[in-house]
């Protein structure tokens, strides 16, 4: 392996060069098997393992994967991939989550991988989000960033102010919202999913049509400030699913 492909490698761990070069690194054996075998473009596959072969792949030794890897501890195999490009054509029969400044990127990945749980299939996230190409948000998706589209808005409010002109319901959590549980919703709409600290913006509460709220059990007694926003979306697509089901 070349000094030259070693570096280039470590520099798509720089979100810039990845958007200048419109690629991602993805770890893992699995991973990259499911790469391989969905519809993405693999630039090229490096690996330690012999077994592994095909067009593409090089063989490299465990001191080259481990100058390469973006992870603490090196897997045996890395894809180097192309990003794919997604039109933002939203269907108002869907069911689709917008998030807003979600920027830790194991809350991103597991959200991810959440959507593709519960078929989610569009992500449209604010410009203040994690990147969902950094190492990490790959990693922690699973296999799922290959089958969810994840879009990214400059203006997130004036997105959901036209979803709303168009009759899309738009769902977000407030402490101030209404029990999600005794809450007519529909499985169509927009979820909006808050900034780990603070939440929904004030720009995007002032596009919700429903205000929502998973209430603590028992509801009387102390209990922890918020839930970790990856688990609030967990709960609340989950509760979305289950009344379609009714």
């Amino acid at each position: 392996m070349t000094k030259a492909e070693i570096q280039f490698i470590r520099s798509l761990s720089d979100k810039r060069v990845r958007d200048a070069e419109h690629l991602f690194i993805a770890e893992g054996d699995k991973l990259v098997e499911e790469i391989r075998n969905s519809k993405f473009r693999i630039r090229g596959i490096y690996t330690t393992r012999p077994d592994i072969k095909g067009e593409g792949v090089e063989h490299i030794d465990k001191k080259d994967m481990e100058r390469i890897s973006q992870l603490k501890t090196a897997t045996d195999t890395i894809a180097v991939v192309e990003q794919p490009r997604y039109r933002l054509d939203i269907d108002p029969k869907a069911l689709i989550l917008a998030l807003d400044g979600v920027q830790n990127p194991g809350n991103l990945g597991t959200i991810i991988r959440l959507a593709d749980w519960f078929g989610i299939n569009d992500i449209v996230c604010s410009k203040e989000c994690a990147d969902c190409y950094n190492p990490k948000v790959v990693q922690a998706t699973m296999g799922a960033i290959l089958r969810v589209r994840v879009h990214y808005v400059d203006d997130l409010a004036l997105f959901l102010r036209s979803a709303k002109d168009h009759g899309m319901p738009i769902y977000g959590t407030l402490l101030s919202g209404k029990n999600i549980y005794t809450t007519d919703i529909n499985n169509s709409g927009i979820i909006v999913m808050g900034n780990e600290g603070r939440g929904v913006s004030n720009e995007c509460q002032a596009t919700l049509t429903h205000h929502l709220l998973i209430p603590p059990y028992p509801a009387d007694t102390p209990t922890s400030e918020s839930l970790n926003v990856a688990m609030a979306t967990g709960i609340i697509l989950s509760e979305f699913r289950r009344r379609a089901l009714l």
